[in-house]
């Protein structure tokens, strides 16, 4: 007669089951971006990406709805890290401010984040793959407008302006991601590290003007 708790095909618990489901999804996303690396994006499928995985195409398509959205799953928890240290950034301080400081306060969680799931080395390698890959990079550009409104969003709602009659939140988040872009781009020309990224990206933003650097009082700037 069997006991409670060896009854064979007990469900497992909870926590069990989602750590199982996190480790495919994560062997998944290792391994798509570690064919990406190697055979370009174009010329990895979802098949060759299950087959690496030693499951089925179905089962890929459980976790990810496409070779595009396995692509930017790194990416995307940046994206999260970034945007949640924006909100928590302290009341009153200048917008521009905040947006530096949420990226430099970031910057740490965003490197651990990353290495919990591939190796750091990978994720630059992938990066690289978007810049040269025209779907990739027109998919990255989308999500990076996205993440732009996100982040007008927020900085609105700190400052208690309204998004759709002041153009500030939308300028300042555009000017600071540009800068990001631009440090991105001199970065992966060349055969850098992230601190040396980091670096290249606080030196330009200091150099954004103070016309929005300052505080903003809640109130639209008027015609002069």
């Amino acid at each position: 007669m069997e006991t409670v708790g060896t009854v064979v095909g007990a469900v497992p618990a909870p926590g069990l089951r989602e750590r199982r489901k996190r480790l495919t999804r994560d062997a998944l996303v290792r391994s798509s971006l570690e064919l990406f690396a190697a055979r370009g994006y174009e010329g990895t499928t979802v098949d060759d990406i299950a087959a690496a995985v030693h499951v089925s195409q179905r089962t890929f398509f459980r976790y990810f709805a496409s070779k595009e959205e396995v692509a930017f799953y790194v990416p995307h928890l940046a994206e999260s890290l970034v945007v949640d240290a924006v909100r928590g950034r302290p009341p009153g301080e200048p917008p521009l401010d905040v947006l530096r400081g949420a990226l430099r306060e970031s910057w740490d969680g965003i490197n651990e984040v990353v290495e919990q799931v591939v190796p750091l080395e990978l994720h630059l390698r992938v990066y690289r793959v978007i810049e040269s890959t025209p779907a990739l990079l027109a998919a990255h550009l989308r999500r990076s407008s996205e993440l732009e409104e996100r982040l007008a969003r927020v900085i609105a709602g700190r400052e208690g302006v309204d998004l759709d009659t002041d153009p500030r939140p939308r300028i300042l988040v555009a000017a600071v991601c540009g800068v990001v872009r631009v440090a991105e781009r001199s970065w992966s020309a060349g055969d850098a590290d992230l601190a040396a990224l980091r670096e290249l990206m606080t030196a330009h933003l200091d150099q954004l003007g103070p016309v929005l650097a300052g505080p903003w009082n809640g109130t639209r700037p008027t015609a002069g």
